[in-house]
C-alpha cells in the first residue's frame, strides 16, 4: 500500500469566506470541491509543501499558516496523512492557476457532501468555530 502526506490550505478572507477549487472530473474524487494543497515531496515539511503548492495551484504567497488539524484516511489502495492549515495572511489574489473552477464560499455554507470524505471533520470544526 502506498503512503502519502498531503498539506492542505484553508484560505480564509476577513469576511470568513473560504477559497475552494473543484477537482478535475478525471482525477481521483473528480468533481468534488477541495481546499487547495498537495503532496509533501521528499525533504519537505508539510508547511514547506503547503507554501509551494499554494503558490503553484492558487497563485498566492503564504504569509502565515496555522496548523488546525491532522488526520489519516485509508483509500484502499493508499494510506494518506493530511495536515490542514488555516491561511489568513497571503500575498496575491487566489485563483485557479491550473484552470480549475474556483470560488469563495461562506464558511458556514461549506457542505461536507460537496468534498471528499476526509474533509468532513475539518468542515465541522470550521463551522463550529464561527
Amino acid at each position: 500500500m502506498t503512503s502519502r502526506t498531503v498539506a492542505v490550505g484553508i484560505i480564509r478572507n476577513p469576511q470568513h469566506e473560504i477559497f475552494i477549487a473543484q477537482r478535475p472530473e478525471k482525477a481521483h474524487m473528480g468533481g468534488f470541491w477541495e481546499f487547495p494543497g498537495g503532496k509533501v515531496e521528499d525533504g519537505e515539511t508539510p508547511l514547506q509543501a503547503l507554501t509551494r503548492e499554494l503558490h503553484e495551484e492558487a497563485g498566492i504567497d503564504v504569509g502565515q499558516a496555522t496548523l488546525l488539524s491532522t488526520g489519516q484516511h485509508n483509500f484502499g489502495d493508499r494510506q494518506m496523512a493530511f495536515y490542514f492549515y488555516l491561511v489568513e495572511q497571503w500575498k496575491g489574489e487566489p485563483c485557479g492557476n491550473e484552470g480549475q473552477p474556483v470560488r469563495w464560499c461562506p464558511q458556514q455554507e461549506l457542505d461536507p457532501e460537496d468534498f471528499p470524505p476526509v474533509n468532513a471533520a475539518i468542515i465541522r470544526q470550521l463551522k463550529a468555530s464561527t
